[in-house]
């Protein structure tokens, strides 16, 4: 568990990194050890923290009743561990088992209307009388709301947040958060002492979609964050469920806008319920112990390789691999000679592409555009945001991570 902490907690590793790093060799460990070897441009070698550091952020975690929980871990929740940029590293307060529990999402404005904190309140009180967990993030207005509403018949609730698990945020929810805690469970992906900023709430919203089964939003805004939690919902393959509100109010546009789009309408829990697939007993009860190890789903990512393997592998790619992004009659044929990270920043703008549209316009292997993706992002040229598509770095490389 150190060695995972300790290469989740280097700067230049997001969740993505982290995952190919352990797939390429074998154990967070092994992967430290390699790290500052791999070649990187333009940009220091990875900045790993000292063991004394992780040592203490363990023993201060274990001094407030907290516990840690790795990718590698079979107790890492299952419908979490789904997702593309799943956490390598979550810290929890509280209950660890509730993050195995079916849930619901319910997020919102923080500036809410009283209608909307009534019917947030009492839908998840409703959801919890139904046997299931509210997910939130712990802000003012709905998100609060929907915890209390859940604590009000001592159901399950979890709280996401953006800082770390001494740092309740905002002040006024410190209470509440220590309830939750007591009787459900607060997780985080930030170290101890680390203050919300608003760079860290987008991945604290990936913890609240990708642990749901789906996401209620109750009043959003155009442009909002809880707009950003939908979203990445239904990336994930979660439904989504929108409240309906005035249209004069532009608290509700953005939720307004979701039921355009395709969001099933709710007013109660039971519109929810016929939407809800639980997930079967073999799936959740404890990670993938039951069907296949962390290892083996890692061992299905493209391992990290210098230039020179890069380039050995380019001639090696599989026939599969080969039809699936076969080129156009236009590209240009193979050279062996050629530099995968270089051809990659030339096909790179600032504007974000999905990968797959990068391996069919170069003429290199899926397995090696990939491996050169990761170390152009471990030099900090490229950034991966968080619908997995990347571009060249413009000063907000912390959206990969």
């Amino acid at each position: 568990m150190r060695a995972a902490l300790r290469l989740a907690r280097t700067e230049q590793v997001g969740p993505r990194t982290w995952q190919r790093l352990v797939a390429q060799y074998g154990s967070p460990a092994a992967a430290l050890d390699a790290l500052p070897g791999l070649p990187v441009r333009g940009r220091t070698k990875p900045s790993i923290p000292s063991a004394d550091s992780i040592e203490r952020e363990i023993e201060g975690t274990l001094a407030l009743g907290g516990q840690f929980l790795t990718l590698l871990d079979p107790d890492y929740p299952a419908l979490l561990r789904h997702i593309p940029d799943a956490p390598p590293v979550l810290s929890v307060l509280g209950d660890a088992a509730c993050l195995h529990h079916p849930g619901i999402g319910i997020v919102g404005a923080r500036n809410a209307s009283a209608q909307g904190l009534r019917l947030a309140e009492s839908l998840a009180t409703e959801l919890a009388d139904s046997g299931l967990t509210v997910i939130s993030g712990l802000a003012r207005g709905i998100d609060s709301a929907a915890h209390k509403g859940a604590l009000y018949r001592q159901g399950l609730t979890i709280a996401a947040i953006a800082g770390g698990l001494d740092c309740p945020y905002p002040a006024q929810n410190a209470t509440l958060q220590a309830h939750i805690a007591q009787m459900g469970a607060v997780i985080t992906e930030a170290p101890l002492g680390t203050a919300p900023q608003g760079r860290h709430f987008p991945r604290r919203n990936r913890l609240i979609a990708g642990l749901a089964l789906g996401c209620v939003v109750v009043e959003a805004a155009p442009h909002s964050g809880t707009l950003i939690t939908a979203r990445m919902a239904a990336d994930y393959g979660r439904e989504v469920f929108a409240v309906p509100g005035s249209p004069l109010d532009p608290r509700c546009r953005g939720s307004n806008d979701l039921l355009r789009k395709g969001a099933i309408l709710t007013e109660r829990a039971a519109d929810i319920l016929p939407h809800i697939a639980l997930p079967s007993p073999e799936y959740s009860s404890a990670g993938l112990s039951k069907t296949k190890s962390t290892l083996d789903l890692f061992a299905s990512l493209p391992p990290l390789k210098s230039d020179a393997e890069a380039h050995t592998d380019s001639k090696k790619h599989d026939l599969n691999q080969s039809i699936k992004h076969k080129p156009s009659p236009s590209s240009p044929a193979p050279n062996p000679c050629a530099d995968p990270g270089r051809q990659l920043l030339d096909l790179l703008s600032f504007t974000p592409v999905a990968v797959d549209d990068l391996i069919r316009r170069c003429q290199f292997s899926a397995s090696v555009v990939l491996a050169a993706l990761t170390q152009l992002e471990l030099s900090g040229q490229v950034t991966t945001y968080q619908d997995g598509r990347v571009g060249l770095t413009n000063g907000q490389a912390e959206t990969s991570r």
